[in-house]
């Protein structure tokens, strides 16, 4: 018998934050899966974090079940009349056999337990039901400003980056994947962010806290002061742009 998965918590001391200043995917994306899905009936979005794919997906689809392991994240998610949040791990859920027509995972599968939680997604989707994985990285603006986040990202955080990090990164396309995959289009999200947006997003980043439980000090506090250098006035916006890595596989009975 497997093991059961561990829960790594990297978010729940920072689930406010996470809630307001995690980027939001494109609506096109979510309308190109439910045009894949076989029916509108019911979704189940796993590693759910602050429910922003939930909410989207309950536009869509009649019931929406959300799932995260941190209590924390669960309560400051965004709430909605057809979205039942549940905590628990994605390698166990609570949902009905063949239940389910769409499962997303939206920058969570590393986290996972990925064959169970694949053996998991098999057991509770409906023949011909969709699965959909994604990730994004590091987003881009302008050169300069580019320049001191890779810095922030490579240099200064590289060492407290969880091991998991490298399958975000390479689009999860090393995993094995038991599904009949699609080809999906290129997506994108896309912000108007400020300079206190910008920094708010850094700080939920997981390395960020890593760094401040092993040395005590804000690795941020450099970066903010080399980020305002280049950014101009401090009212000012810019462009935020993270390409989405997406895999996108269906049940076959």
């Amino acid at each position: 018998m497997s093991a059961p998965p561990v829960f790594k918590d990297y978010f729940s001391g920072c689930a406010t934050s996470y809630a307001r200043y995690r980027p939001s995917y494109p609506v096109v994306l979510y309308d190109y899966l439910r045009a894949l899905a076989p029916d509108g009936d019911l979704a189940w979005d796993a590693g759910a974090g602050n429910g922003q794919v939930a909410v989207e997906l309950a536009r869509s689809f009649d019931r929406v079940v959300a799932t995260d392991a941190s209590r924390q994240q669960c309560e400051n998610a965004v709430q909605g009349p057809n979205i039942e949040y549940r905590v628990e791990l994605a390698e166990q859920s609570s949902l009905a056999p063949a239940s389910v027509s769409l499962v997303t995972v939206a920058q969570a599968l590393h986290w996972f337990d990925c064959p169970l939680f694949f053996e998991e997604v098999r057991h509770v989707l409906k023949p011909g039901g969709v699965l959909a994985v994604w990730s994004y990285v590091l987003f881009q603006s302008e050169p300069e400003v580019d320049l001191v986040v890779r810095n922030l990202y490579d240099d200064v955080l590289g060492g407290c980056w969880p091991p998991e990090r490298r399958m975000v990164e390479d689009g999860y396309r090393d995993l094995p994947f038991p599904f009949v995959e699609e080809t999906p289009p290129d997506f994108s999200m896309e912000a108007l962010w400020g300079f206190n947006e910008l920094m708010g997003y850094l700080s939920t980043w997981s390395a960020v806290h890593r760094y401040r439980e092993l040395h005590g000090v804000d690795p941020l506090a450099g970066a903010k002061d080399r980020l305002s250098a280049v950014w101009g006035s401090p009212h000012g916006y810019k462009t935020i742009k993270w390409p989405i890595r997406l895999r996108v596989g269906r049940l076959i009975a």
